[in-house]
């Protein structure tokens, strides 16, 4: 019987704590006025927690080995980053620059989230066989990535998209939360070992149409309103 190091055991409680932090603080940025002390103290206590859990997820999984995990870990905690990060160089459509750092956390993501989708179409076995769940992810974190670098490079001309990017991106780590949270609870006691994809993709396909709808809700409201002058 295989018994973890005491390290493992320590990291993992830490994983957890921190995890369950972060599951519970989201809802409470997310309610609070935007731009006020109690949304910008409650969102980085937030993006700490999910910095610990990756911190403590990346060098678990490597030594179980299971390297799905640990490439997950990667584009689950940029979401969180790049979502704060954003508010950091939401000056960048009237001649600001992103920092090395952008540049540095988005070319590894887009990295590791290729890798997990190249693996999962053709070399299934190296991301413990999840296949469909990985190919989903790693295109999830090519594409937040690429969005992320396409504005260092193209300068955005919409006003508030940094809003809407700080809003879809922390929403978006809120879903790799909930999807952690049913891949360990869900799978405990639903046994489909068949479609185990159902229990880590359900968040995704949930989450993603809301983010949608978030944004459109929040373009419509930022949107010039029509005097009634210019309406005649």
């Amino acid at each position: 019987m295989h018994v973890d190091p005491l390290w493992m055991k320590a990291f993992l409680a830490i994983h957890i704590t921190a995890g369950a932090l972060s599951f519970g603080l989201a809802p409470v940025a997310l309610m609070t006025a935007k731009g006020g002390k109690q949304h910008k103290r409650w969102g980085m206590v937030y993006l700490w927690a999910m910095g610990v859990v990756a911190a403590t997820a990346l060098p678990m999984a490597l030594y179980r080995p299971v390297l799905f995990l640990a490439l997950v870990a990667v584009f689950s905690f940029y979401a969180a980053f790049s979502g704060y990060r954003v508010t950091r160089w939401k000056n960048l459509s009237s001649g600001g620059s992103a920092q090395p750092v952008d540049w540095i956390a988005a070319v590894l993501t887009f990295a590791a989230s290729f890798m997990l989708a190249f693996l999962g179409a053709f070399h299934n076995e190296m991301v413990q066989n999840f296949g469909i769940v990985a190919i989903v992810f790693g295109l999830l974190g090519m594409r937040l990535s690429s969005v992320q670098m396409t504005r260092f490079v193209r300068k955005p001309r919409e006003k508030m998209w940094w809003w809407y990017d700080h809003l879809g991106n922390f929403i978006g780590s809120y879903i790799a939360a909930w999807t952690a949270f049913s891949a360990v609870t869900l799978s405990q006691v639903i046994h489909i070992q068949h479609a185990r994809w159902i229990i880590w993709l359900w968040p995704t396909a949930v989450g993603v149409p809301a983010i949608f709808l978030t944004i459109a809700y929040y373009k419509r409201k930022f949107a010039p309103r029509r005097t009634a002058a210019t309406a005649a």
